[in-house]
């Protein structure tokens, strides 16, 4: 069991990195299939060696910047040793993969049952199919003889290795994500049991900001912790504002040291599905941000009152930094630099879904040579990694990471 001496707590988009939650892609990438990509959220199949040899290596500069490691399914696999826990886990899998009919959730409780916490974890993130089960002919319904041995009963979560999504922590307390898609809500069950039931937040009395118990949806890849009282949330194709208003509601009325949220409407689009794939912090007053959609944009401010809270609109996101950061300047880091062709290509593969791991200090794709010029060029230390297999998934080094602790 991981032990934890130092309580969850994220005050900060930059400064020192202490420790985070990543998972290692596995078996759910092996599951995609052209037939299936569209439905779990892919573009192209990745090559699964690869992509661990590329996930591998970015961990290992985390470790080399002495970031603490915490593996997703391991945490998982930790509090299932528990039996009373992994029989709740087990029912409520198949709740949220929708098997409806009583003689196969029954079947599928007693074979889940019988397989040990690594085998249930390893099954709820890869996946489990018709031919990897000895199901009877007279249990089989409709969609056992239209799909085949290719039916899932509970289906694989290759976007999985995306951890900043399924959840955020902000300040002291932690945010469970309502995600958009029916193909990643399992995602956060899995963070929702580790939240209730593993001791780095169970002992460490850490808050709850909100889950997938609201019905509008909130991504983690939205949520920007730029201060210690304020954060910004993207108002995207995956975060709605009623949901960035009840996430307000509740971080004022709660307790946490959030006094102003910075509201980002960026364009609904694949391209630009999360905040954090067109803009994120880099250093104190230094952000990174694709331009092409400079026009696109507005911004609000949410601002706690004496009683509840007021918002207003910004006259633009640079105005809106530097009155919420209280800072003189803002430096604003374009992407690509000036060409717009250039800027569109490395945006595609999250030139801007920078990680910064100290002030000044970021890991991004190396793919991204234009982009990586101009930052090194303003001063900020940018480590490379090789993500050809990882982009493919529609992410960078911010999305493969889900902060607990930064100093």
């Amino acid at each position: 069991m991981v032990k934890v001496v130092t309580a969850p707590r994220v005050n900060s988009e930059i400064n020192k990195l202490k420790m985070a939650i990543l998972h290692r892609p596995g078996k759910e990438l092996e599951r995609l299939t052209p037939q299936n990509l569209s439905e779990l959220l892919f573009d192209d199949i990745p090559w699964v060696r690869r992509i661990q040899e590329e996930h591998d290596n970015f961990v290992k500069v985390l470790q080399q910047n002495r970031v603490e490691v915490l593996y997703l399914q391991n945490l998982l696999e930790e509090i299932l040793k528990e039996e009373n826990v992994k029989e709740k886990f087990i029912d409520e899998l198949l709740q949220v993969n929708g098997v409806t009919s009583p003689k196969i959730n029954n079947y599928l409780k007693e074979f889940l049952k019988e397989k040990s916490s690594n085998e249930v974890a390893e099954i709820a993130i890869g996946g489990l199919t018709l031919n990897e089960i000895k199901i009877k002919k007279s249990m089989m319904g409709l969609a056992e003889y239209i799909y085949q041995d290719s039916y899932f009963y509970i289906k694989p979560l290759p976007n999985l290795y995306f951890t900043r999504d399924p959840g955020a922590m902000i300040d002291g307390g932690l945010m469970i994500s309502s995600m958009k898609t029916a193909a990643r809500k399992p995602e956060t069950l899995i963070l929702k049991y580790i939240y209730k039931y593993h001791e780095i937040f169970r002992k460490n009395n850490i808050h709850w900001w909100y889950d997938d118990s609201y019905p509008h949806s909130i991504e983690g890849g939205d949520v920007l912790v730029l201060s210690e009282k304020v954060i910004a949330v993207g108002c995207s194709e995956r975060t709605t504002p009623q949901a960035i208003e009840q996430l307000a509601h509740n971080l004022f009325e709660k307790g946490s040291s959030v006094e102003r949220i910075l509201v980002v409407q960026i364009p609904i689009n694949r391209s630009y599905m999360h905040l954090d794939t067109v803009f994120t912090m880099v250093d104190t007053n230094r952000f990174v941000f694709y331009p092409g959609i400079k026009n696109e944009l507005r911004v609000f401010s949410i601002i706690k009152e004496e009683k509840g809270f007021s918002i207003h609109q910004e006259k633009d996101l640079q105005t809106a930094l530097k009155s919420a950061l209280n800072l003189y300047t803002i430096d604003i880091i374009p992407t690509g630099g000036l060409n717009a062709i250039t800027s569109a290509r490395e945006q595609w593969n999250d030139s801007t879904n920078t990680l910064a791991i100290a002030p000044g200090v970021i890991v991004t794709y190396s793919r991204n040579e234009i982009s990586n010029k101009i930052m090194e060029k303003e001063g900020i230390k940018v480590i490379p990694i090789e993500g050809s297999e990882l982009s493919r998934g529609r992410g960078g080094p911010r999305c493969m990471t889900m902060p607990l602790l930064r100093e």
